[in-house]
């Protein structure tokens, strides 16, 4: 790091037992299949690799509706506590995943994309304006929408998602946030 990008603050506490945390993986393409689909892949194995649980994971069209339904369908499950996408973030005409999901936010977790932006930058510089990397929770589910590169869901993950979804990450996280997400 440097002055600019100062190391992040924060640790994980290991003496602390880890709370896994039930994670669906959305890959969001018009050209990827099962196979092809290397940013679902490597995404599915650091959730794994984390100690969380895979809930589901999923392919779908770059199509508002299909992105959509299946994000609603894991919300309405009770069965998964974070979804993250890969995919449909850029610019392009077909990109949707912003429009399809961001309407659905509850609440908007705005510093996520201005702390993906950071770490991206530090990977491919300027290119990371290409992004519209968003969060948000949907019905007490933490939805992150990262773009479709594996580079990207490596950064997403690796230097965002992972330890704000670990129980023993301090001074706080968003694990101990998930019993009151629908307070009223």
């Amino acid at each position: 790091m440097n002055a600019l990008f100062p190391a992040p603050g924060g640790r994980i506490d290991e003496n602390l037992p880890l709370k896994p945390v039930r994670v669906a993986v959305l890959t969001v393409s018009d050209t990827r299949d099962e196979e092809s689909d290397t940013s679902g892949h490597i995404l599915a194995g650091r959730v794994a690799d984390a100690g969380h649980a895979l809930a589901d994971r999923a392919l779908v069209a770059d199509d508002r509706s299909a992105i959509r339904a299946r994000v609603m369908a894991w919300v309405a499950s009770g069965e998964v506590d974070a979804i993250v996408t890969t995919g449909g973030t850029g610019l392009t005409g077909r990109d949707v995943t912003p429009e399809a999901l961001e309407p659905l936010f509850d609440k908007k977790i705005d510093g996520f994309s201005v702390i993906f932006h950071l770490v991206s930058y530090q990977t491919v510089g300027l290119s990371t304006l290409q992004s519209r990397a968003t969060a948000g929770l949907i019905g007490g589910v933490f939805v992150f929408c990262l773009p479709g590169s594996n580079g990207a869901v490596k950064d997403g993950w690796d230097k965002v998602i992972a330890a704000q979804l670990d129980s023993r990450h301090k001074p706080c996280n968003m694990v101990e946030l998930m019993p009151r997400l629908n307070e009223v």
